[in-house]
């Protein structure tokens, strides 16, 4: 059987570019453009990955669109920490874009974001520090050519960042392998008597969902080496909605699924009710609501938005309307179908039903219940 590997290149046929070829002119507009002092080995100032992380406009015009809408100082202090000799754990619910800004620093400042550890509970301690060809081994017991170096150890000897997502999700003492790492700045090998020094510009970003903190709780000794900075949800609807339209442009760029027009109502519609259910009260603050078991996050309402547009593109006339939406919300809230199933039941007859100008969803929200 052949297999045909597909090369992440730009204007490839991949499903999703990553970040340093999909944004590669902005990276590189603001390279050329980029006169301040750059850490060893980083492609660009911390200034220049501020600015390609929330956008802005360079001095010949060019703008560079922003990858993550939030405090400005948060995002300061993650590319700040990135210039130390510590660690960043990126630390917030789902949804907050904690994946989304550790691939951007790594695409800013390394150029390259690839480097990359997924936490699971079954992640080895070889996806930490290092493996073995095993038919090197056998045939030549060990040596350096049958090591086979993980992520973190080639972002150690060739000064990268490396990535490391679902970090509480990894078993503690797979978690510990990086005590050593980020304090000595050394991955020790017994086996050859030899160790991997990191070299200037190495540092390590961490993802961890807080809703998740005892899945596998960091130890106090782990957590010293990280300097965490928790992201939080949008602070207001219209961020919100701003972080939903630019997300949904771009995945439905990528899928060809057309523009769809006024579907920006709908939009704030889904965020509307996110942030209602979320929040426990609706926006007005007269009615006080139950909120349901899930997170109900940003990163959820892009996609049921995503969902709805596909819906309207191949089986409706291509405006995206409430019934594009209406299944796509309930599928996202009703997660406990007993518990949740009450509470948006009790949310669509006592507010959808009587806001002015939702008529058409609530009918949608009660044919995609049935």
């Amino acid at each position: 059987m052949t297999v045909s590997v597909q090369t992440d290149a730009p204007g490839g046929e991949v499903l999703r570019s990553h970040a340093e070829h999909a944004f590669a002119d902005e990276l590189k507009a603001l390279a050329a453009a980029d006169d301040r002092p750059r850490p060893a080995r980083w492609k660009l100032s911390p200034w220049a990955v501020s600015t390609y992380l929330l956008g802005g406009t360079l001095p010949d015009g060019t703008l560079i669109s922003p990858k993550y809408v939030g405090p400005r100082r948060l995002v300061e202090v993650a590319v700040t920490t990135l210039a130390t000799d510590r660690a960043l754990l990126l630390l917030g619910v789902p949804g907050t874009a904690k994946t989304w800004v550790s691939e951007h620093l790594a695409a800013a400042v390394s150029g390259d974001s690839t480097l990359l550890v997924q936490g699971t509970a079954g992640t080895p301690e070889e996806a930490v520090r290092y493996g073995w060809n095993y038919a090197q081994l056998l045939a030549h017991g060990p040596s350096r050519e049958a090591l086979v170096p993980s992520p973190v150890m080639r972002a150690m000897a060739e000064g990268m960042t490396v990535r490391v997502e679902e970090l509480t999700r990894i078993p503690a003492d797979v978690q510990d392998a990086l005590i050593t790492i980020l304090s000595e700045k050394t991955l020790p090998v017994p086996e050859l008597g030899q160790e991997v020094q990191a070299v200037r510009g190495f540092n390590l970003v961490a993802t961890a969902n807080d809703r998740d903190r005892g899945v596998n709780e960091l130890s106090s000794a782990l957590r010293r080496r990280f300097n965490t900075v928790v992201l939080p949800l949008p602070a207001t609807p219209e961020a919100e909605v701003d972080i939903v339209s630019r997300r949904v442009a771009q995945i439905g760029y990528s899928l060809d699924l057309p523009p769809a027009p006024d579907g920006l109502a709908e939009i704030r519609r889904v965020v509307t009710v996110f942030r209602e259910l979320r929040d426990g009260i609706t926006t007005d603050g007269r009615t006080k609501l139950k909120s349901p078991s899930g997170t109900l996050s940003t990163a959820e309402a892009i996609s049921v938005v995503t969902g709805g547009l596909a819906l309207a593109a191949h089986f409706g006339d291509g405006v995206l309307r409430p019934g594009d939406v209406a299944a796509g919300i309930l599928g996202a809230v009703v997660r406990d179908p007993a518990a949740d199933h009450v509470v948006w039941q009790e949310y669509v007859e006592t507010v959808v039903r009587e806001r002015d100008g939702w008529k058409d969803f609530y009918r949608a929200c009660r044919e995609a219940a049935e």
